[in-house]
């Protein structure tokens, strides 16, 4: 596997974030305070960053390094390497305590995301996936292979908790959809990959880091992830923006009049 060291250092750093997630969580004491884009920052938000900032440069000096909770300067731009971080994705879930929060760290090379992992701290969950290797769900030890589902009917949608918007029911009411759940973080890519859901459109911007593991993650498990206007999504980009939205669907006959 060529991505085997990457994929289990990101595995371990992942989970030890999860980990001291949890225990911030558990305590209630927040320490919350906002950024200038009013966006919440935690204490858990940060401890995490630490925990895996940490672990990763130890281990790949080399690498550049993208995070949401650390300043960009620039240099990634140069590097064919980039891991790219959420080191708590859901932080408004988080503060709402429903547990539907996630660690995520990828890896780009040449502007592809060709390893993912996400972590579920609440449920114990790690997904995880590289290029041409497949999509896997470990849970307390227990390790299987995910795939989409071949659901054609009836299709089951998956919609952002926190970040609701007038296309996303444009989508719904276009295209008859009655079946439909909303979840926080990056959580939503991870049902489509499972097979627990069909499809996940996104119009409302986001970042690189919000995409990039569970983009891998759910490609690998037979998924077709694009940006909105039908292009692929690249990484390690001068502007982290996510502007065009995307989608992800268990398969091409599920694409959305839009």
């Amino acid at each position: 596997m060529r991505w085997e060291k990457e994929l289990s250092v990101a595995k371990e750093a992942a989970t030890e974030a999860g980990k001291k997630i949890i225990e911030i969580y558990n305590l209630g004491e927040f320490g919350t305070v906002y950024k200038d884009d009013c966006s919440p920052l935690t204490l858990a938000d940060r401890e995490a960053n630490l925990v895996i900032m940490q672990k990763l440069k130890q281990k790949f000096p080399d690498y550049a390094i993208l995070s949401e909770e650390e300043k960009d300067n620039g240099e990634r731009l140069k590097n064919d390497y980039c891991f790219i971080v959420d080191p708590l994705d859901g932080t408004k879930e988080f503060i709402k305590r429903n547990g539907q929060f996630t660690v995520n760290i990828a890896l780009s090379y040449k502007g592809k995301s060709v390893m993912g992992v996400i972590y579920v701290p609440v449920l114990e969950e790690l997904y995880w996936a590289s290029e041409k290797e497949g999509a896997y769900l470990s849970i307390r030890g227990k390790t299987e292979r995910i795939q989409v589902s071949d659901r054609k009917k009836d299709i089951r949608v998956v919609m952002s908790n926190s970040h609701g918007c007038a296309e996303m029911d444009d989508l719904i009411r276009k295209n008859n959809l009655v079946n439909y759940v909303k979840m926080g973080s990056s959580l939503k890519g991870c049902v489509v990959a499972k097979g627990d859901a069909e499809i996940y459109y996104r119009f409302n911007p986001t970042m690189e880091w919000d995409t990039a593991a569970m983009q891998c993650i759910a490609e690998e498990a037979g998924a077709i992830f694009m940006q909105m206007d039908d292009t692929p999504m690249c990484y390690n980009r001068e502007n982290c923006l996510n502007a065009k939205g995307f989608y992800i669907i268990n398969c091409l006959e599920n694409k959305m009049q839009v």
